[in-house]
């Protein structure tokens, strides 16, 4: 009879231990569905034993994960893989830490075969987007952002963005207009919308006028009553050797256009010129978020590894060094 009782009470603790992870289970697919707005299928039923063996390698690479462990959380999701093979969250997960490790070719093949399984989960879709706007395959995102904004048409933003790191400004301006036209336009867009529009205005009336260009003297006085960025343009790279006019026209080119980022790019230039090199690097770093072209991220991480190099701070000199020449290579 002892020995009975003794069994109950064992199947009891084991069974209240099942329960507790199952809860924490339902919790984290939860919290993905929340976000998602999908649901990603959990394991199909294992026995007992390898249920809950699963169960704790999940979520130790989860904590693993979180701590920006990502390589050993890699290895406790390949355990997990080894107990429930072809697991659409597993392979999810892979494909997370594998684009924290920057390794987008197997964070790529993983995302996909997550797919295979759920096609048309948002969630997934979207890290999709990530994954293939990371390597630089503006082409894919875009394909695949378009079916999410199928699905979501509040999407359309990020759409925007990727056809304009795709260089196709003609289809970013019309989607703008869209959502200009349906008062969906953020504002960060609005303004870079309208310094295109600006642009592409000065342009025609620069060769309409067919008018040689002025004097840096003349281009300053005409810059009082004519606030362009043609104008505006013109005197920064006119001033490129002399640092006090460049600081004080780069600084109201950034409050007068705020999402360009050559106004970024000469206060920071400025700053180098004033060995002011520490501000210098956080003007860059803030004009990195308005940067399209890949010549231009160049550029900004030449000066900045200047910026870094002047500081005596080598590392970051080296790893802002390479990252111009990837991009110009």
């Amino acid at each position: 009879m002892e020995d009975r009782c003794k069994k109950i009470e064992k199947s009891k603790k084991r069974t209240d231990c099942k329960g507790l992870v199952l809860f924490c289970m339902l919790l984290f697919f939860s919290a993905i569905c929340f976000n998602a707005q999908d649901s990603i299928a959990a394991a199909p039923d294992l026995n007992e034993d390898k249920e809950l063996e699963f169960q704790q390698f999940f979520f130790k690479a989860l904590s693993e994960k979180s701590i920006g462990n990502y390589q050993k959380s890699i290895e406790l999701l390949e355990s997990c893989n080894q107990i429930l093979q072809n697991n659409t969250t597993v392979f999810f997960e892979f494909s997370k830490n594998y684009l924290e490790l920057n390794n987008t070719l197997l964070a790529k093949e993983y995302i996909e075969r997550a797919l295979q399984n759920d096609a048309n989960n948002i969630w997934m879709l979207k890290h999709l987007v990530k994954v293939n706007a990371r390597s630089r395959n503006y082409k894919e995102a875009i394909q695949t952002q378009q079916k999410i904004v199928e699905k979501n048409p509040k999407e359309r933003e990020y759409l925007v963005r990727l056809h304009l790191q795709n260089k196709d400004v003609k289809t970013a301006l019309k989607l703008m207009n869209t959502l200009e036209a349906e008062n969906a336009l953020p504002s960060t867009l609005k303004n870079y919308k309208e310094n295109l529009e600006k642009r592409n205005q000065n342009t025609k009336k620069a060769l309409k006028k067919k008018t040689e260009k002025l004097e840096l003297v003349d281009l300053v006085s005409s810059f009082k009553t004519d606030k362009s960025f043609v104008l505006l343009r013109q005197i920064l790279e006119g001033s490129l050797n002399n640092s006090e006019q460049l600081l004080k026209f780069s600084t109201e080119g950034i409050a007068l256009f705020p999402a360009q980022p050559l106004v970024y790019f000469m206060n920071g230039k400025a700053l180098l010129l004033k060995q002011n090199y520490k501000k210098a690097i956080t003007v860059f770093k803030n004009g990195l978020d308005f940067v399209i072209e890949d010549a231009m991220e160049a550029d900004f991480y030449n000066e900045m590894a200047k910026a870094y190099g002047a500081l005596g701070n080598t590392a970051e000199e080296k790893k802002y060094t390479q990252k111009s020449k990837k991009l110009k290579s």
